[in-house]
C-alpha cells in the first residue's frame, strides 16, 4: 500500500481559488478543476482568508520557532547584568543549601 503524497500549494494558487470561490462558485467545482483532494480544504483555506486576510494562505514556516537571542553580557547595562548575576547566585546558594541538606540526612 502506498503512502498518500502531501501536495503543496503555491500563495497564487490558493488566493485565485478562494477569490473564485468567494465570487460564487462551487467548492466541489473548484477542487475538481484544480485537482484538490476534497472540497473541504478550499472552504478551509476560505475561512482562514476570511478570519486573517490574504496572508492566511502564505505558508508557514516549518518547525520550532527560533529562540531570540540573548545579548551578550557587554551590550548589556551594568544594572541589567549586575540583576541577572545576583538572580544566578542566589539560584546556586538556593541549590547548594539543599545539597547540604540532604547531605546531612544521609550522616544520621
Amino acid at each position: 500500500m502506498s503512502k498518500p503524497i502531501k501536495h503543496t500549494y503555491s500563495y497564487e494558487f490558493k488566493l485565485a481559488l478562494v477569490e473564485r470561490f468567494a465570487q460564487g462558485e462551487t467548492a466541489h467545482d473548484l477542487a475538481f478543476e484544480a485537482g484538490l483532494s476534497s472540497p473541504k480544504l478550499l472552504e478551509t483555506w476560505a475561512r482562514a482568508y476570511r478570519r486573517e486576510g490574504p496572508e492566511a494562505l502564505r505558508p508557514k514556516p516549518k518547525g520550532r520557532p527560533r529562540k531570540p537571542e540573548d545579548p551578550s553580557p557587554a551590550e548589556l547595562p551594568e544594572l541589567e547584568r549586575l540583576r541577572r548575576e545576583n538572580e544566578r547566585l542566589r539560584a546556586e546558594v538556593a541549590y547548594l543549601g539543599k545539597l547540604r541538606a540532604l547531605r546531612a540526612q544521609e550522616r544520621r
